[in-house]
């Protein structure tokens, strides 16, 4: 397996993979449904128009879940990474969770947004958000009543900070995905555009994305192919 320390530009896009030892759930369970619930019903600007409420009760279940969690030794292996060679590394994930930052990572790019984040749609403006969220929450910027939402890039929305994902892959000689499953766009690109640029390309999954893209591909749990790649 080649060592991320031997390289100078490093990208690191991370899924479901990376948390899901940590007791989070990967996006969908093999019959389709998300934590008990139809995608189209909780993830989307039409869900949250047509039932507030339910999007509502289903990011505060997260949040909660989301509290019991740990980092787990991919968490980890990644922070302490970038905390020794913070000029080589770029984290982005596609999770919504704090766990790399739990972990002591300073710097991600959640191109998905934030679970424990708020957004208010009344004045654009974004927030922390610990606690549970309601229809009639109030915004702690703007003071307006029914809202607020999560801050959570659903279906038919733009990823977040694509200019600064877009410059970093064009810039580095290594990338690696990590628990992710190659078939949401537009973070299922990512290889491609690296591959491009003539980086290396590395795959860490439970599964096999079936993208032709990677030059090489290891499988197994991320709490222990990452330890082994990032070794400091």
């Amino acid at each position: 397996m080649l060592q991320a320390r031997d390289f100078q530009h490093i990208v690191v896009l991370s899924g479901a993979g990376l948390s899901a030892e940590s007791g989070l759930k990967t996006f969908r369970d093999a019959d389709g449904l998300w934590e008990g619930h139809k995608v189209e019903d909780v993830c989307s600007p039409e869900a949250f128009e047509r039932s507030p409420e339910t999007v509502l009760h289903f990011y505060n279940e997260r949040r909660a879940q989301l509290a019991q969690a740990k980092p787990n030794a991919a968490h980890q292996a990644l922070a302490d990474f970038q905390h020794r060679h913070p000029s080589k590394i770029t984290l982005i994930t596609q999770n919504v969770d704090d766990l790399l930052e739990r972990a002591g990572a300073n710097k991600v790019i959640h191109m998905h947004g934030e679970l424990l984040k708020g957004l208010c749609t009344a004045c654009s403006e974004r927030f922390e958000w610990l606690l549970p969220m309601f229809k009639e929450s109030l915004c702690p910027k703007c003071h307006k009543l029914g809202h607020i939402r999560p801050d959570i890039v659903w279906f038919g929305e733009l990823p977040y900070h694509m200019r600064a994902i877009e410059h970093a892959l064009t810039q580095c000689d290594l990338f690696v995905a990590i628990g992710t499953s190659g078939n949401v766009y537009p973070a299922a690109g990512f290889v491609s555009h690296a591959n491009s640029a003539g980086a290396e390309t590395i795959e860490l999954n439970l599964e096999n994305s079936n993208s032709p893209w990677f030059s090489e591909k290891h499988r197994g749990l991320a709490s222990e192919l990452v330890p082994q790649m990032f070794r400091l």
